[in-house]
């Protein structure tokens, strides 16, 4: 793949000339779909916009063993995610090809930046990025930091373990989104000690060994998604089929997501009122390729195995099918739009929704959680995992019992009693801003 085209600035007007510092994000770019992707994206236009940095973006080519039976790439979108910014995009890195991993060290060692941040997000990467950081580390004072979308998995085998710490463990320091990650982080590597701030100010160059720095931050507000202020809301309703309230789940469905709850949940109000509705709008997980060709069967048919076999798992969530619980009785009640959304055409489904769900099976920090409050829409999740941490009943939104599809109707009937103000959401969005996280990490360079 060919570098962003992007050109770059060297040097910029602030009163004095100066060159500008380097910086180095490492994780999928804007070729790849999914929240990592625009995460990533999103941390480099704020990085870009700072002002002191020449930001370098180094990309997979391949995030993951050619036999995951997935489709990754973003084929759809069609804007520029990184129109005017001077952020350079490089293609390098290649899950199955090991001389690519050597590839990407030598590039960072060439640009040598002052500090790197890495997006960690499955165990699986654990392999690459070992050997990617490691030999950074040996040979360079450059700083490393993993930006922990995660530290244990639901069900983390011995494996998943192995390789999480055979990558975290030569970080010069971490970013965390939330206590509960950093707590995990201190159980899975006891051996190191962790000093928590949250202004980003940290020595990289002291680099002691055995004490790491952790960032705890949060999840920020997407920028790239943005409400149409021209948009004529009651119209799509209209044309999507819709009712007075709209309560949206949003985004890949995943059986951790929790659409089986979501989709419980909504039948007990429905059938108290005729007023509701539920979107669902997601491209399911692991139905993106055509099981019609021999080769994709064969690879859904390895990975399951292999996933048996490696996770001690019995459960196939390739087989997982919310959807075919909405049955007769939801019909005309729930409107789904199973599909991958443009980045240019998210904002069409939030705009005519009342709240999100989030009544996750368990949960890391949310990139639905992050758009909802850029579109000023409460939230309502389960009780696990940060959530407690980032919603607060009748603030931004309302909280149910874990696994309780009785509760989470319970809390869809209390926001329609007892709305959230869009005010409350402004708050939250200002809080969780892409500039106070940017700034956080280049902490030591403002």
């Amino acid at each position: 793949m060919q570098a962003h085209p992007h050109q770059q600035i060297p040097w910029q007007f602030r009163g004095f000339f100066f060159m500008k510092k380097k910086i180095v994000l490492f994780g999928p770019g804007p070729y790849f779909k999914g929240g990592l992707a625009n995460y990533n994206i999103s941390l480099a236009r704020a990085m870009d916009a700072l002002g002191i940095w020449e930001v370098h973006l180094i990309s997979w080519t391949q995030q993951y063993p050619a036999l995951i039976p997935r489709d990754f790439a973003d084929r759809k979108s069609k804007e520029d995610k990184l129109a005017g910014t001077q952020v350079k995009v490089h293609y390098i890195t290649d899950y199955n090809k090991p001389s690519t991993w050597k590839e990407t060290s030598d590039k960072v060692l060439e640009i040598n930046p002052e500090c790197m941040v890495i997006q960690w997000s499955i165990a699986l990467q654990g392999l690459p990025l070992g050997f990617i950081v490691k030999r950074i580390r040996k040979q360079s004072s450059i700083e490393v930091l993993f930006d922990l979308h995660f530290v244990i998995q639901k069900e983390q085998t011995f494996i998943d373990r192995f390789f999480t710490r055979f990558a975290l463990k030569h970080a010069s320091g971490f970013v965390v989104h939330a206590g509960k990650t950093a707590t995990e982080l201190q159980e899975l590597m006891p051996g190191f000690v962790y000093e928590i701030s949250e202004s980003g100010q940290r020595n990289p160059a002291q680099n002691p060994g055995k004490v790491k720095p952790v960032i705890k931050l949060f999840h920020p507000v997407y920028d790239m998604f943005k409400p149409e202020p021209q948009f004529d809301t009651d119209a799509e309703k209209q044309r999507l089929g819709l009712k007075k309230h709209v309560f949206l789940f949003f985004g890949f469905i995943r059986k951790y997501k929790g659409l089986h709850y979501c989709i419980d949940a909504f039948r007990k109000l429905a059938g108290e009122r005729d007023d509701v509705s539920l979107l669902i709008v997601g491209e399911s997980f692991w139905k993106t390729l055509d099981e019609s060709k021999w080769i994709n069967r064969f690879k859904k048919l390895v990975f399951n195995t292999a996933k048996k076999i490696l996770a001690g798992s019995k459960e196939d969530e390739t087989e997982y099918n919310p959807l075919g619980m909405i049955g007769e009785e939801l019909k005309d009640k729930v409107k789904v739009v199973n599909d991958f959304v443009p980045n240019e055409e998210v904002y069409r489904y939030f705009q005519v929704s009342d709240c999100i769900l989030l009544f996750y099976e368990y949960a890391t920090p949310s990139g639905v959680e992050s758009m909802a409050y850029n579109f000023k829409k409460p939230i309502l999740a389960s009780r696990v995992g940060h959530f407690p941490e980032t919603i607060t009943d009748g603030e931004n939104g309302y909280l149910a019992a874990d696994a309780d599809t009785e509760d989470m109707a319970r809390v869809m009937r209390l926001f329609l009693e007892k709305p959230i103000p869009e005010k409350n959401m402004e708050k939250m969005a200002a809080r969780f801003s892409w500039e106070i996280y940017a700034k956080a990490i280049s902490g030591p360079w403002l």
